[in-house]
C-alpha cells in the first residue's frame, strides 16, 4: 500500500513538473513570436501623440454663475452638517 501511494505520487510529481515546462515553454515562444511579428509593425504604424494642452489655464475660465452655485452648495452643506452634529 505504501508502495503504491509512493509510486503514484511520484508520477504526480513527474506529470506536473513536464506539464509546467511545457506551460512555460510554450508561453515564452509566444512572447518571441509576438515581439517579433509585432516590433516591425510598430516601428511603421506609431502611436499618435496627442496634442498638449494646457490644463492649468482651463481651471480660471469657469464662468461667474458656477462658481457662485458651487460655493452656496458648499456653504448650504456645511451649515446642514453643523447643525446635525
Amino acid at each position: 500500500m505504501v508502495q503504491a501511494s509512493a509510486e503514484v505520487f511520484y508520477q504526480a510529481a513527474t506529470l506536473m513538473v513536464v506539464g509546467m515546462c511545457f506551460v512555460f515553454s510554450f508561453l515564452g515562444m509566444l512572447i518571441v513570436a509576438i515581439k517579433t511579428l509585432i516590433a516591425p509593425l510598430a516601428k511603421r504604424y506609431p502611436d499618435p501623440i496627442p496634442e498638449q494642452t494646457n490644463t492649468a489655464n482651463s481651471g480660471q475660465q469657469q464662468p461667474t454663475a458656477v462658481v457662485a452655485a458651487i460655493s452656496a452648495a458648499i456653504t448650504q452643506y456645511r451649515s446642514k452638517r453643523t447643525k446635525t452634529e
